[in-house]
């Protein structure tokens, strides 16, 4: 089992977010559950390319201080929505069969590496409000997400699931009780 923490990055994290404070709360909260129960945090950031403020280099391209990378874990950069077009990533995550996802953005990377996650045979988590977006020219900010969160994904391409839930199921295999379905 992995924890994937996908572009929460100082350019795109602020109280513009649906639900952000909890958003923040609860991101650091799983990954300190995924810490405690031997649960790989990996973090994926995106870059825009030179030029854009949002790349490489750039103070905006850096991880959300709240929840910085440990030293020890690994970070990974994509220049597409799914954390799959990162063949380093692909090829590490390749004998794994638990996924759980968070980060930004809902309708974005989000949904693009869960959907590829799906495809390539991955048991796919979502934990609640553990993802956020914007609003934009179509939705709001939380409609967008209960789209996703709540008619998209479940029981197609992800279990979204309550916090506690989604602990339990980390406590459960960092003491190695943990079936995967």
């Amino acid at each position: 089992m992995k924890l994937i923490v996908v572009d929460v990055q100082k350019g795109i994290t602020d109280n513009r977010l649906y639900n952000f404070e909890d958003f923040i709360k609860n991101i650091k909260h799983i990954i300190k559950c995924a810490r405690e129960n031997h649960i790989e945090v990996i973090y994926v950031q995106h870059d825009d390319g030179a030029g854009t403020g949002f790349s490489v280099g750039d103070e905006e391209f850096e991880i959300f201080e709240d929840i910085k990378p440990l030293e020890s874990e690994k970070c990974y950069v994509k220049t597409c929505c799914s954390c799959f077009s990162n063949k380093e990533l692909k090829e590490y995550l390749k004998d794994e069969k638990d996924l759980i996802f968070v980060g930004l953005q809902t309708n974005y990377c989000i949904d693009a590496s869960i959907k590829s996650a799906f495809d390539l045979g991955y048991n796919v988590m979502v934990p609640n409000y553990c993802n956020s977006t914007f609003d934009n020219d179509y939705m709001l900010a939380k409609k967008t997400y209960a789209y996703y969160n709540e008619l998209i994904w479940p029981g197609y391409f992800a279990k979204c699931l309550s916090m506690d839930e989604t602990i339990q199921i980390m406590i459960e295999y960092g003491h190695g009780n943990f079936r995967s379905n």
